[in-house]
């Protein structure tokens, strides 16, 4: 579906999306019976202002709906949009009925990508995954953990370092780019294409160097994405899974048992990074969100494990390999805290094992150790 643009600035509703990027909106939703809503780092909050009735809420989409737009809306009950107010303001947008009533819940699409500084990433780790050639990267995290914008920073830190033909694959677009050293296209599932299988077929077709496949939902998806990354692309996705081997075992899961070994084998060679986040909210000034971390970067001892399948030691390399730029959640908790970032009842309720991070806080490490398959504890100054 094309994209709407704004031909007048005399539209009520361009005032709420204005206020959207002054108030640091992420989305905005409107309903009969309530006033505007916006959502702010996470939070929903109402704004100062009257309930809406449904003959305002209609008012105010119906002035930005082309007349196909409308009949869609009318027949099927609801209508994906992209909407320009102007340059710097530009909205996902979907307005759907609900009881008889109109709603609208709307997406700012950034166009500011922060840098992995910003974002309390650790950069140099960061930049080793994004300076890759060829390889399949996966960022985890639960719904509103941070991974579009993660992989926002990795496609812009590629971006302003090479000099290389990027394509993604988004549902919807959240960050817009804008070309640097390197060529972006950006294909929106319901409006440059009408479905992930559709851009999956003719992708590699393309001549891309790096695949940005958004959400992977399905077997499909996965094996695109592992296939992309065989034939010599750098492919990045995302998974709603909380930890490393949850994501792994999430990949298998994604195709019937008697196929495992072959995925595994794909994977083994061509896995490269795991990159698990949940966003924490933090006691420092001046910092809203703070992403506590698990990553795994395979190594010749994951790829032994992956070709083993011995997933439940893989963990144990991650906890044995911080120089390397690994780090399992519980050690990201601890220098959350240590640091200053996140409150010390928050880190534990949100640890995988509150008991080891407790240990860890009073100075005892344990390490379920990889390298002997027994358990030590040491104290660590």
């Amino acid at each position: 579906m094309p994209e709407a643009s704004a031909a007048t600035d005399a539209k009520e509703i361009h005032k709420l999306f204005r206020l959207m990027a002054k108030y640091g909106a992420s989305d905005i939703h409107l309903k009969a019976g309530a006033p505007p809503i916006f959502r702010i780092r996470g939070d929903l909050r109402s704004l100062d202002l009257p309930p809406l009735s449904d003959t305002q809420v209609r008012r105010l989409v119906y002035e930005i709906l082309t007349e196909e737009q409308i009949r869609t809306l009318e027949q099927v009950g609801d209508v994906d949009l992209a909407y320009s107010v102007d340059e710097r303001t530009r909205l996902r947008i979907n307005t759907f009925h609900q009881r008889g009533c109109l709603s609208l819940s709307g997406r700012l699409v950034n166009f500011r990508i922060p840098t992995f500084d910003e974002l309390h990433l650790p950069p140099a780790t960061m930049e080793q995954i994004a300076a890759l050639d060829q390889g399949f990267v996966i960022v985890a995290g639960v719904t509103g953990s941070g991974k579009s914008t993660t992989l926002a920073a990795m496609v812009e830190y590629i971006n302003t370092t090479r000099r290389l033909h990027v394509v993604t694959i988004e549902d919807p677009i959240e960050y817009v780019y804008m070309d640097r050293r390197c060529i972006i296209n950006q294909r929106e599932i319901g409006i440059d294409v009408p479905s992930f299988k559709n851009a999956l077929r003719y992708v590699v077709r393309q001549d891309p160097d790096v695949i940005l496949l958004g959400e992977m939902r399905d077997m499909e998806t996965v094996q695109a994405g592992i296939t992309a990354a065989e034939t010599g692309h750098l492919v990045f996705g995302t998974l709603h899974t909380s930890t490393v081997p949850q994501t792994f075992s999430r990949l298998l899961e994604f195709f019937d048992t008697e196929r495992h070994k072959q995925v595994r084998l794909s994977l083994q060679f061509n896995l490269k990074a795991i990159v698990c986040q949940k966003l924490l909210p933090s006691v420092k000034p001046g910092v809203s969100r703070i992403p506590a971390l698990e990553i795994m970067i395979v190594n010749p001892a994951i790829a032994k494990l992956i070709e083993q399948a011995e997933d439940v030691r893989l963990l144990d390399v991650i906890k044995n390999s911080r120089a390397e730029g690994m780090i399992d959640f519980n050690r990201s908790l601890y220098e959350l805290i240590k640091q200053g970032y996140v409150d010390e009842k928050v880190a534990l309720e949100t640890a995988t094992s509150p008991q080891a991070l407790r240990g860890m806080l009073e100075g005892v490490f344990v390490t379920e150790g990889a390298l002997t398959g027994g358990i030590r504890a040491s104290a660590e100054m």
